[in-house]
């Protein structure tokens, strides 16, 4: 057999409709340089990039699954890998499937037969590779308490210590804040949950309740910083153990409890306050309605939520994230994204008044840089905690959601609504100067 890299090179150069792009590395060593004016602008960045296809398997992942999937099914196997940034590997992504957004990219029927051809002259051909066993398939019905229950664990019991490695001492899991003069991620993670607190009004005594608790960042702050009482829920029990934790530690577990529960089932008094940050893109594109009837029932008159979501921003486009997605396999199964104009109507028909709607999307496309920064500084050790193909599964999202919030694909939205007193009292000032003054942390 010829050398591999030169087939390969003659293949991306047919699927790009142009210049080879970057260099090829294949697996029987062999090495092909990118084409000008591609190797130009890759020198202008430092090193050229380069990709190292370390196996057949990789083509054949693309032949049964051509697009995004197949690519990110050989990147998380190992198959296929880049030297150099994350960032790089989106590029490739981008030529060899390019994404409609973030969450799917539909396969390219024209190229199969490319890369049939291709296949059979590398010897490439045979039956569909499994897909890696870090592929969610969730059984049941969708959305149902079990489903969701699996679905959560999917993505979040994959160790506490491996979050604290991406996410650094804040052990936020969402957008965070990064107001004037913060270049820290703690401190704009503490700035996020001192927005969220002076958007419910929290003051000494609230009661707060806090959907999607994840480890417990946001109800320490509200106890810490505003008094408040907290309940903080979570369906993760890795999450929930080490929320516990931190919430002792911070002495105020007399102020806050975390519970393992779903939201759907909690039976309490009405709440003042209800924050729900980063988890409305669980609840799915069929229950939306069912999402903003619970939030109703369990708020208070007068009472005050936050809904803080990753949203589209096409208004046509359909919420859910599509099933053969990379989003939808490896990173969140069964998950919506709702454009926020959906997400207004939806609380407005459970009876709530939206007063305020904030995109915050630069914010977390600079957040999620910052998370795959504190992953590639320490691979070795997230390797060695969750396995090499979680641990790429994971960069590859969260660069590629980066990327995605910074072209406009995707947004986020906190959207603050009141639950009306009986004659439409909303108990709202009449300025928005409470929302316009700097965010600090005393």
């Amino acid at each position: 057999m010829a050398d591999v890299a030169p087939e390969l090179a003659l293949l991306v150069r047919r699927l790009c409709g142009g210049a080879l792009p970057f260099a090829v590395v294949a697996w029987d060593g062999s090495r092909v340089e990118p084409d000008p004016p591609a190797g130009a602008r890759a020198a202008t960045r430092g090193e050229p990039v380069t990709v190292v296809v370390r196996s057949a398997d990789a083509l054949r992942r693309l032949l049964y699954a051509p697009g995004e999937l197949g690519l990110a099914r050989a990147h998380v196997a190992g198959d296929i890998d880049v030297e150099g940034d994350i960032f790089d590997l989106l590029e490739v992504r981008d030529l060899l499937g390019g994404p409609t957004d973030h969450v799917s990219v539909g396969p390219r029927l024209r190229d199969l037969g490319r890369l049939v051809a291709s296949g059979r002259r590398l010897g490439a051909l045979g039956l569909p590779l499994a897909p890696p066993p870090e592929e969610a398939r969730p059984r049941g019905r969708r959305h149902s308490r079990r489903r969701d229950s699996s679905v959560v664990r999917h993505h979040y019991d994959v160790g506490n210590d491996f979050y604290r490695l991406v996410l650094g001492e804040a052990m936020t899991y969402s957008c965070a804040y990064w107001a004037d003069g913060v270049d820290d991620l703690a401190a704009a993670q503490a700035a996020k949950h001192e927005l969220v607190c002076r958007k419910l009004a929290l003051a000494p005594g609230s009661r707060v309740l806090d959907i999607g608790c994840g480890w417990g960042s946001f109800v320490i702050h509200a106890a810490r910083h505003h008094g408040a009482r907290a309940l903080g829920v979570t369906l993760s029990p890795e999450q929930a153990d080490r929320a516990r934790r931190r919430v002792a530690d911070a002495g105020v577990a007399d102020r806050v409890e975390i519970r393992v529960q779903d939201y759907r089932d909690l039976d309490e008094p009405e709440f003042p306050a209800i924050a729900s940050v980063g988890m409305y893109e669980h609840v799915g594109a069929g229950e939306a309605d069912e999402y903003a009837a619970g939030v109703s029932r369990l708020l208070a008159p007068g009472g005050r939520l936050l809904n803080h979501a990753i949203s589209r921003l096409d208004p046509d486009a359909a919420p859910g994230v599509a099933e053969r997605s990379f989003i939808g396999r490896y990173v969140f199964p069964d998950a919506a994204l709702h454009e926020v104009g959906r997400v207004v109507s939806t609380l407005h028909r459970a009876g709530l008044e939206v007063r305020d709607v904030e995109s915050l999307r630069e914010h977390y496309a600079r957040t999620l840089r910052a998370w795959v920064a504190n992953l590639q500084a320490r691979w070795d050790e997230a390797q060695m905690l969750v396995g090499p193909a979680r641990a790429r599964a994971w960069r590859l999202y969260m660069a590629g959601s980066a990327v995605a919030f910074e072209a406009g694909r995707i947004s986020v939205h906190q959207v603050l609504a009141v639950r009306p007193r009986a004659g439409g009292d909303s108990g709202f000032p009449a300025t928005r100067d409470w929302l316009s003054k700097p965010v600090t942390i005393d």
